[in-house]
């Protein structure tokens, strides 16, 4: 691995969590940083599928991406889902470096939340794949960083320093 190698942070939660509002938050501390949404990644990929063999897909190419601008010396903040360990692992296993966050917010402040109505279409039976209503969630079993949310501030100083410590 190349000093010059950048690290790659995963930011993971159920959807509406916080992953993306953290992932701005930190940032703001780190403006040399990539951040790669997954919402936005998707559209920009033209990923929008969701059944099993699409998900797996589409976490593949963003953990390779995520990868390749490590390589090239990017700190890269991954913001999404990505509800299977094994996509998250794939990920790590590419990386030079690896931190996941999980973003650890009850699915009930999630459901409230729901800026995107997703919860809402879940019960509905218009979402059945969203992970943590109708496809499962599984969460890290040992991830560098918990948050309890996206306005998390002890988390975010955590990723900052760590990533700085890295390089």
């Amino acid at each position: 691995m190349s000093a010059a190698a950048g690290t790659v942070v995963w930011f993971t939660g159920l959807p509406a969590s916080g992953k993306t509002t953290l992932a701005r938050r930190v940032r703001e501390l780190l403006p040399e940083a990539t951040l790669l949404d997954g919402d936005e990644l998707r559209e920009v990929l033209g990923a929008g599928g969701y059944e099993r063999g699409e998900r797996d897909a589409f976490y593949a190419i963003a953990g390779r991406l995520a990868a390749l601008l490590a390589r090239q010396g990017r700190d890269v903040l991954v913001a999404a889902t990505a509800p299977r360990r094994r996509h998250r692992e794939a990920a790590r296993a590419l990386a030079p470096r690896f931190l996941e966050v999980h973003v650890a917010t009850p699915r009930e402040a999630c459901e409230a939340r729901d800026p995107k109505g997703l919860y809402a279409r879940a019960r509905a039976g218009e979402a059945p794949r969203l992970p943590g209503a109708g496809e499962p969630y599984e969460p890290p079993v040992a991830p560098d960083v918990v948050a309890t949310g996206g306005d998390d501030a002890a988390a975010v100083a955590a990723i900052v320093s760590a990533v700085r410590r890295a390089r």
